[in-house]
């Protein structure tokens, strides 16, 4: 296919640095770009199996679409989440029935004592590799040490725990709260549950719950792949996986839904395989159009009809947004722009599909930028964009992505 070459002459030729210099400051304009698709577009889209979805299809077609040459497979057991949100020195939870409290390098396991004035209990730091755990007496106003251990301990307990951060703001989780000394003088918070559970606190803050049953489940056998090959990554680290778009969005039992638990449930297990391994199974809210290629051989590039069917509502399939003059000047590095070019793209779908060279010369040089950094210096949804113009000069807007 044809690459698509597109020009832009942003500002007059300058003699000299001194005369730039001399010259008054460029007025800022507005700069349009416009695109498609919202994240990497490696894997599955997200708005694109819901489009499948809606179209008829399986969970199982839409899966063997995205990830081509995978199999199907099994996964169970528990995993282990960092909670990012908790940056107190320990863990503190609100007290209940049934609670109870694990020293996990004795090995022992207590139930915690009740009172109507005892509502929080806390594991702290103590000596050089223990823990100190302590009840908070809500009348008085103080915290009293119940009993030291001589390394990490966890709580357990009823169905789900209350964890409370440092806002005071609670956040309830199955499984168990355990306290890990990764670095520094303060404890990190690791929920440890299993992979169903967690699951469920996943899917809902991953996908849009009202979706059709068969691209939840997508999304339930992408997200369940996903933990299982950075479990299986994982080695000796205390954690598999965080909870923020670093990893896995994941939001605990507060986040659960009646529509995601039950694609959960009807995928039970379910992972996708290569070579008899669990896949780095990658996902983006919209590709665009068009899939990415990746490093591995179920990433393939591919033009994708299902991001954008009818009746989809796919808010990111294209897009526009504006930028600054001085934020171009920052993005490129060269100076008052004199030109700009899309030297490179992939040469699948529409408009030529993702960029993967930009060319732009200003009063202080030339800089060859990839796709993926013009992306991450303009903060745009994706690499596969174009320039619309500066205004007021005149600018061609054809063969642009997103023009009509």
């Amino acid at each position: 296919m044809r690459r698509m070459i597109v020009a832009i002459v942003i500002s007059s030729t300058l003699l000299s640095a001194t005369a730039e210099a001399m010259t008054p400051p460029e007025p800022e304009v507005a700069q349009t770009v416009t695109g498609r698709g919202f994240g990497h577009g490696r894997g599955m889209s997200q708005y694109g199996a819901q489009g499948a979805a809606l179209a008829g299809k399986s969970a199982k077609a839409i899966l063997d679409f995205y990830y081509p040459g995978t199999t199907v497979g099994k996964a169970t057991g528990s995993i282990r989440v960092r909670i990012t949100a908790d940056t107190t020195d320990g863990i503190r939870v609100k007290a209940a029935n049934k609670l109870r409290l694990r020293d996990l390098k004795a090995g022992k396991l207590y139930t915690l004592p009740t009172a109507s004035t005892r509502n929080q209990w806390s594991i702290d730091p103590y000596g050089e590799r223990g823990a100190k755990v302590s009840s908070y007496d809500a009348t008085k106003k103080t915290w009293t040490l119940w009993k030291t251990l001589t390394g990490m301990g966890q709580f357990e307990g009823p169905t789900v725990i209350s964890l409370i951060l440092p806002s005071g703001a609670v956040l309830r989780y199955r499984g168990v709260l355990r306290s890990a000394d990764l670095s520094g003088a303060h404890f990190d918070t690791i929920n440890v549950l299993s992979l169903e559970h967690y699951l469920r606190g996943v899917v809902p803050r991953e996908a849009v719950t009202s979706w059709r049953p068969a691209a939840l489940q997508v999304q339930s056998v992408a997200a369940r792949t996903y933990s299982v090959f950075h479990r299986n990554r994982a080695a000796k680290r205390v954690y598999d996986l965080c909870d923020t778009t670093s990893c896995q969005v994941y939001g605990g039992f507060d986040s659960e839904k009646p529509t995601t638990n039950a694609a959960i449930a009807a995928t039970a297990g379910q992972i996708r395989l290569y070579k008899g391994k669990p896949i780095m199974a990658e996902f983006s809210s919209s590709n665009g159009g068009a899939t990415a290629t990746g490093d591995t051989p179920y990433q393939l590039m591919k033009v994708d009809g299902w991001d954008a069917y009818p009746g989809n509502k796919n808010p990111n399939v294209a897009w526009t947004v504006t930028r600054t003059s001085s934020q171009f000047r920052a993005a490129f590095g060269v100076g008052s722009l004199r030109s700009l070019r899309v030297t490179r793209r992939t040469g699948v779908g529409p408009a030529g599909g993702r960029v993967l060279t930009v060319e732009a010369i200003g009063s202080r040089g030339r800089a060859v930028l990839t796709g993926d950094q013009v992306r991450l210096r303009l903060r745009l949804k994706s690499a596969w964009f174009g320039f619309a113009g500066v205004q007021p000069l005149d600018i061609s807007t054809q063969n642009q992505p997103g023009s009509r």
